[in-house]
Parts: C-alpha cells; sequence; structure tokens
C-alpha cells in the first residue's frame, strides 16, 4: 500500500475525532512548565497518529526557551515543527520524540518512528515528517538524532577528514556526538576539552581522548566550539593551528560573548566558522535533502555505546516538576529522556 492512500484505508485503531484528548508539555513562564490538556486533530490522509515512547530535552535550546531568552529577531526561525504558541510564553516546544504508529497508512503500523515534535503523550504528524527507527537502535536512544543530525551536519561544515588533529571544546551531548563521529575518521587524533573531569570517563567509553582546558592540545588541523561560552571560546581558538578552521556550534540566545580576536588569531589566519542544522551543509546540499540526513544520522546510533549519553529518566508526569532543575546551568547530567 502506497504511504498516500486514501482516508478510508486508515485503521480504526484509534478514533481520528478531533474531540479526542492528549496531553502537552508547554513552557508557561520563565522556569515554568506544564502539563496541558488539548484536543487531538483529526486523522486525515498522509497522517500518522503516534503514540509517544520517549522524547529527549535538548538542554542547550531548551534552557534558553525555558527562561525566555529566544531573541525578538529570531522568533520565526526558532520556531520548532509542530510548535503551537509563541515566544516567549506560553510555548510548546521541543523536538525529540519516538513512538509508535497506532493509525495511519497501512505501511507504517507498529513502525518505531522518530518525529521533530514537542513533548506530548500522542501527535498526529504526516508520514513524510517521519524517520523510521531501524530494529537495530533502541527507541530509547533514538532521541538522539536530532542532536546526531545536527554533528553531522557540523561536520559536513568542518571539512574534517582522515588524520586530522581535531579538538572540541565543550562535552555536552552535541559535543560528545561530535567528537565520536571525528573519532570515526581513519587515523583522526581526537580530544574532548571540557572543564568536567568526569567527562573523561564518558570520553573513554567512546573511544576519544579527554583534557581539561589547562591542557587542551595545540596546533589543531580542526576545532569544534559547542560550550556555548567565552572561556570555552577562548579555548578554542588557542588550540586551532595556523590557518586552522574553528567551527562554532553554541547559540547564546540573547547573550553576547567576548571573542579574544586579538593576540596570534590574525597572524595565524584562523578561520571562525558558524554551522546551524537548519540549512543542509552547502558542501552536500546538491544532493541530500533532510529526510535523507534525518535517516543517515538515525543510521548512525546503532553503537550501544551511546547510551552513556541518555543519564536520566523522568517519567512524563514529573516533568513540570523535574524539568527546570535539569535545564539549570549546575545540572551535570547529559540527556534526560522523558518516558510516556
Amino acid at each position: 500500500m502506497a504511504l498516500n492512500d486514501t482516508a478510508q484505508e486508515l485503521k480504526p485503531s484509534f478514533s481520528s475525532s478531533a474531540s479526542a484528548s492528549v496531553t502537552a508539555l508547554w513552557y508557561v513562564a520563565p522556569r515554568e512548565c506544564a502539563l496541558n490538556a488539548q484536543a487531538l486533530p483529526a486523522l486525515t490522509a498522509g497522517d500518522c497518529l503516534v503514540r509517544t515512547l520517549w522524547s529527549g530535552v535538548s538542554r542547550g535550546t531548551e534552557r534558553l526557551v525555558c527562561e525566555g531568552r529566544v531573541p525578538v529577531g529570531e522568533y520565526e526561525r526558532m520556531r520548532a515543527p509542530f510548535q503551537q504558541g509563541d515566544f516567549p510564553f506560553p510555548v510548546k516546544y521541543g523536538y525529540c520524540a519516538v513512538g509508535v504508529v497506532e493509525a495511519g497508512p497501512q505501511a507504517m503500523l507498529g513502525e518505531t518512528v522518530f518525529c521533530l515534535h514537542p513533548h506530548q503523550d500522542r501527535f498526529i504528524a504526516p508520514v513524510d515528517r517521519l524517520t523510521r527507527v531501524p530494529a537495530d537502535v533502541p527507541a530509547r536512544r533514538a532521541i538522539l538524532a536530532a542532536n546526531m543530525e545536527t554533528a553531522l551536519n557540523a561536520h559536513w561544515d568542518a571539512g574534517s577528514g582522515p588524520a586530522d588533529r581535531i579538538v572540541v571544546v565543550g562535552g555536552g551531548v552535541l559535543g560528545l556526538l561530535v567528537a565520536w563521529l571525528a573519532a570515526r575518521l581513519p587515523g583522526a587524533q581526537v580530544t574532548l576539552v571540557d572543564v568536567e573531569p568526569a567527562r573523561a570517563i564518558v570520553a573513554q567509553a567512546l573511544g576519544f581522548s579527554f583534557a581539561l582546558p589547562a591542557d587542551a592540545p595545540a596546533e589543531a588541523d580542526l576545532v569544534f566550539h559547542a560550550s556555548a561560552s567565552a572561556p570555552g571560546l577562548a579555548t578554542a581558538i588557542a588550540a586551532a593551528g595556523l590557518e586552522a578552521r574553528i567551527v562554532e556550534l553554541s547559540w547564546y540566545g540573547d547573550g553576547t560573548v567576548p571573542a579574544p580576536l586579538g593576540g596570534a588569531f590574525h597572524a595565524k589566519r584562523l578561520q571562525l566558522v558558524s554551522t546551524q542544522v537548519g540549512g543542509i551543509s552547502p558542501s552536500r546540499r546538491p544532493r541530500w535533502d533532510y529526510a535523507r540526513r534525518s535517516a543517515a544520522a538515525m543510521a548512525l546510533l546503532a553503537d550501544d555505546r551511546l547510551d552513556v549519553l541518555i543519564t536520566q529518566d523522568v517519567p512524563f508526569a514529573q516533568v513540570p516538576e523535574r524539568l527546570p532543575a535539569i535545564l539549570d546551568p549546575s545540572w551535570r547530567g547529559l540527556t534526560a529522556a522523558i518516558c510516556y
């Protein structure tokens, strides 16, 4: 059966009536969130009803949303797929949902899928907005797909290559995935730099080296910065070798960050470039679309070692009470997985 079959071929395992109620997480005020009931839209041809199993908290972006620090000029660009409400508040936000298709085209029934959807216990999305989760990727780990897609795009923007000396500054989930991808390059020498000594254990588990900022390598061929801090950016610039590229993955919201562009920055002819997952890297754009990139990122998650990146499970009912602490900069975990 084709994926665009008619509405009459939708399986009746769930009522498609708009009166059906679901529960979603909303950011309602600075550092406040709530679970709100809402009506489910009607299920139409080409749509799937997904029962959510897990969703992941993207700490960097969702912290800015939770604190109301999305810049006014970025309100439209920062809208997530299927977002409801408007910045700053109230807003339904998130983009790391994994669930099982309960109704929709025959070919999709029972499939485990990933969707860039906010935290919600059931949702409806078009088939072409869903990425199948392969059998060798557990549903819980599949919540990392959005971060993996960002890391993959960053490497395309960076032009990473075999045998490069690569430094990644910032040991959050994104930095760790960037380093993990880099360590798969033949002959690459990869070092994660972070202020948290405990990240050394994670780096060892994922197959690359670790250093504190004071011991960061110098003369790197390529540097990724993912700490979202001024000291981290300074460390990244200092680690770069002659005519090296520094790829900035951090997003600072409405903050301003001093960058040490004196010293040897110009003499070393350094490049400081941005990367952002909203657009496919120009090096791949003629041949890749978002669906292909999403499927590639999902396939890369078939490595059991990546489970080390999920450090806490939170029942959906407890999210309003626990999420502000998880989004606080003092939290020492990596990814919080919301279980439904």
